[in-house]
């Protein structure tokens, strides 16, 4: 089966969700899996990221830092996804070496030409829906999926509020990944492993 998911971990971590991760990357749906803590002190980032790493590698699953390559590092995570503002993809590059590393490019041609430049391991579009996670983002336009996938075989993540009902859409246009979240970790009807099967 093709592993087309790019899940996001939820902004707390409790005791309860590493046996929901167990359960959720079981499906074998999941590429990879970015933890994504932004009020979390690093200390604990590299606590929670440690345990996680133990989970993802037993699923085959590449475990992706959020913002900090040098968090990537120490925790030998596969690599670091960066957005515009922070750390540079150049300092990212330096500190990571050959490992992943994927670029927010919003819905702009201009920064997804910039991330074809620098030969990013994939790039990041969106936001397509409106997304509990970031309820402020600036929608991007359906077609740039296609004119990036006319400029370049780097694989494309496409983000922000997708569900079971809109994601195949995206598909159709060229995503080779879809990035999902709030559906899986925040949905009020199914547990995680449920809703994660709800993509097929």
């Amino acid at each position: 089966m093709k592993r087309f998911i790019y899940l996001i971990s939820p902004n707390k971590i409790n005791d309860d969700f590493y046996s929901a991760l167990e359960k959720v990357l079981a499906c074998k749906k999941v590429n990879y899996f970015q933890l994504r803590l932004k009020n979390y002190p690093k200390n604990k980032i590299l606590k929670i990221g440690k345990v996680i790493k133990t989970i993802t590698n037993r699923h085959k699953v590449k475990l992706i830092i959020n913002d900090n390559p040098n968090i990537a590092k120490e925790i030998g995570a596969a690599g670091c996804h960066i957005g515009q503002s922070d750390t540079s993809y150049r300092q990212t590059n330096k500190i990571l070496k050959k490992k992943i590393i994927g670029l927010t490019c919003h819905g702009s041609k201009r920064l997804v030409e910039q991330a074809i430049k620098y030969k990013v391991n994939y790039i990041a579009i969106g936001s397509f829906f409106k997304s509990k996670l970031k309820p402020n983002a600036k929608k991007a336009k359906m077609k740039l999926i296609k004119e990036t996938k006319k400029k370049t075989k780097i694989p494309i993540v496409v983000i922000g509020g997708i569900t079971n009902k809109n994601y195949k859409k995206l598909i159709s246009l060229g995503a080779n990944y879809i990035a999902i979240s709030s559906y899986i970790w925040n949905n009020p009807t199914l547990k995680p492993e449920k809703a994660i099967r709800k993509f097929n």
